[in-house]
């Protein structure tokens, strides 16, 4: 797994005004992606997840968690408008897919089915409208993903935005 500490900054307002698990609002005070991403894994019964930050228009792996080290490097870099994760940052709307393993809508690409997972979801993590990076979680199981259940990664990612 690869892990970077996001900087400290000031506790974004979101972090105290949303209806965000408790042990996400914990992870997000430390200012550790790693910490905010496995406790939003545990939060939606998770088994995997990244988190990408955009850096010169393209998404940069900052964190993983149970993605095996020869996918990581194939999504260290993520072009925007390709895979889950750069079509999550190019609409900047949410991408879920209930079963990749079986999808053909083109949206995973090759690397991401090698993950063995499932259900999958990337939300773009956008703070004060500027596009910080993209979130994504995944399941062993297919899992059609409701719309709570995307508007809370969406409030997880606008925050987790605004440390990285």
């Amino acid at each position: 797994m690869l892990a970077k500490n996001c900087p400290k900054p000031k506790i974004p307002s979101i972090m105290s005004q949303s209806p965000l698990p408790s042990a996400v609002l914990q992870a997000l005070a430390s200012g550790n992606c790693s910490e905010v991403l496995a406790a939003t894994l545990a939060h939606f019964d998770c088994q995997a997840g990244t988190v990408h930050r955009l850096e010169d228009g393209v998404l940069k792996l900052v964190t993983s968690a149970n993605i095996p080290p020869h996918i990581v490097q194939l999504v260290g870099t993520v072009p925007v408008g390709k895979g889950i994760a750069g079509l999550a940052a190019e609409r900047r709307e949410p991408i879920t897919l209930c079963n990749l393993q079986t999808d053909t809508s083109g949206q995973a690409l090759p690397a991401a089915k090698q993950t063995g997972m499932e259900g999958s979801l990337a939300v773009p993590m956008l703070t004060a409208g500027e596009l910080r990076g993209v979130l994504g979680i995944a399941k062993t199981g297919a899992y059609d993903w409701s719309e709570a259940e995307t508007s809370l990664l969406l409030a997880i990612g606008t925050a987790l935005g605004a440390l990285i």
